[in-house]
């Protein structure tokens, strides 16, 4: 005889301001880490910071809670309405007996007062907690060191030019957990031992992670390590990490600094210095001055997950390992006795080498994730690059310019690989549509080119 499924708890999540595309899919991916599934009411207003989730139980919200960096708190939700008669008349139909463990006169409690575009007096907000009198608090208050905390919490609607009189709707609950917003300052690019000047900010680094499902003791790549912030966020969930880079400088931590009033890079300055910062050295594998357009691998699923951000030709030229016939011109030097010889590597390539790897050398169900740089005018679905062995699971846009944006991909492997699938998207079509964004970097330039000369008239007027 089959189980019965345990019963949905309805939670309130209360999620921050930024990166809104980012949020349901790090939501999402990290119910699945925890055992679930995304179960939320029928209409969720994708850019409200109000949720309500279906979740089966509260350890499962605690572990969302353990990763999240897009969601600030949860709460066990014990009433909402459009109203504040429909807040209490939900509150009073919430079942007795969920609500007396909390409420014991041998317990401590205080009420907590969040208001969403509007700002209340104190005056208002005790007022507030006052009409809460018909639910049966037996405890003492304790407002510096409460056993419970219980939060009402208000919506006043998105438009900050037009705030209601009254909010539009109104939740109460449980206060459970609260997200990971604080590893956004403390592993802030501007406080990091060794960075470059295209090293990822620590907020969307973690939602990389998260968008991943990185978890301990995965083993995790990126094929364009750079200064190694990308393998940090994967480390600090436990992961084992490791990278590649064609630059032979920045895997070494040598050359020119990127920071403003410093020359040179200092010799503690490297990606493993990075971890170490952190205390999170023991994750760290090693990072190879390597070629990811060539196979340097053995056969085989090794990689949990793929994550990284690509060189687009902004602050970075793609490049990839040329052969000694080319120019000479080519030629660079990266250290005293160290040459190698550069081509140019399209964007096309890059990602349809990409999906290959990682269709070929991640684990069934690991993910691949990794920033796709658009040309907005030209954009639609189908220039998303595509692999038989790898399913789409999001696709989140984060704006560049008026006219350029890069979007978040996160894939999934799906299919085994075999070795009909190394070149069956040519045979699909499906390399094609994307060749147009070749030229990126010039269509990026043309618009602000374009921007500053219609400054620069617009001054003149």
């Amino acid at each position: 005889m089959a189980l019965a499924a345990p019963a949905l708890r309805r939670y309130l999540l209360l999620l921050a301001q930024e990166h809104l595309e980012f949020r349901l899919p790090e939501i999402t991916s990290l119910l699945s880490l925890c055992g679930g599934q995304f179960s939320g009411e029928q209409e969720i207003r994708v850019n409200s910071p109000f949720w309500i989730l279906n979740i089966p139980s509260e350890e499962m919200a605690r572990g969302l809670m353990k990763r999240t960096v897009c969601a600030k708190s949860i709460f066990e939700l014990w009433g909402h309405g459009r109203s504040a008669g429909e807040l209490y008349a939900s509150l009073k139909n919430y079942p007795t007996d969920k609500m007396l463990p909390y409420l014991q006169s041998d317990s401590t409690y205080k009420v907590h007062i969040h208001t969403f575009n509007k700002t209340l007096t104190q005056a208002q907000k005790i007022k507030k907690i006052d009409a809460l009198e018909f639910l049966p608090f037996k405890g003492k208050v304790n407002l510096k060191n409460p056993e419970h905390i219980f939060w009402i919490l208000e919506d006043y609607g998105m438009n900050p030019n037009d705030v209601p009189e009254e909010p539009i709707h109104l939740y109460f609950g449980r206060w459970i957990a609260d997200g990971q917003r604080e590893l956004i300052e403390s592993y802030s690019v501007k406080k990091r031992h060794f960075i470059g000047n295209t090293s990822m900010d620590a907020c969307l680094s973690f939602i990389m992670a998260n968008h991943g499902r990185i978890k301990p003791n995965d083993i995790v790549y990126d094929p364009f390590v750079g200064t190694g912030g990308l393998l940090i966020s994967s480390a600090h969930f436990g992961a084992y990490v490791c990278g590649t880079d064609i630059d032979y400088n920045t895997i070494h931590g040598l050359g020119k600094a990127s920071r403003k009033n410093q020359k040179w890079r200092g010799p503690d300055e490297n990606i493993r210095a990075n971890l170490r910062q952190y205390g999170l050295e023991k994750y760290y594998l090693d990072a190879l001055v390597a070629d990811s357009s060539r196979p340097i691998w053995r056969k085989g699923m090794l990689f949990d997950a793929i994550i990284t951000d690509p060189p687009y030709g902004i602050r970075e030229a793609p490049r990839r390992m040329g052969s000694q016939k080319e120019t000479v011109k080519s030629v660079e030097r990266s250290t005293e006795n160290h040459f190698f010889v550069s081509s140019s590597y399209h964007l096309s390539d890059i990602f349809f080498d990409l999906l290959k790897f990682g269709a070929e050398y991640l684990v069934m169900g690991g993910r691949l994730v990794y920033w796709l740089p658009i040309y907005r005018p030209e954009y639609s679905e189908e220039i998303i690059p595509c692999h038989p062995c790898l399913k789409l699971i999001s696709n989140c846009e984060q704006m560049l310019s008026s006219h350029t944006s890069r979007r978040l991909i996160t894939m999934e492997k799906v299919k085994e690989f075999k070795d009909q699938d190394e070149s069956s998207y040519l045979l699909d079509g499906q390399y094609m549509p994307y060749r147009g964004h070749n030229s990126f970097r010039e269509k990026y330039f043309s618009g602000v080119t374009k921007r500053i000369a219609k400054e620069e008239k617009d001054n003149q007027k």
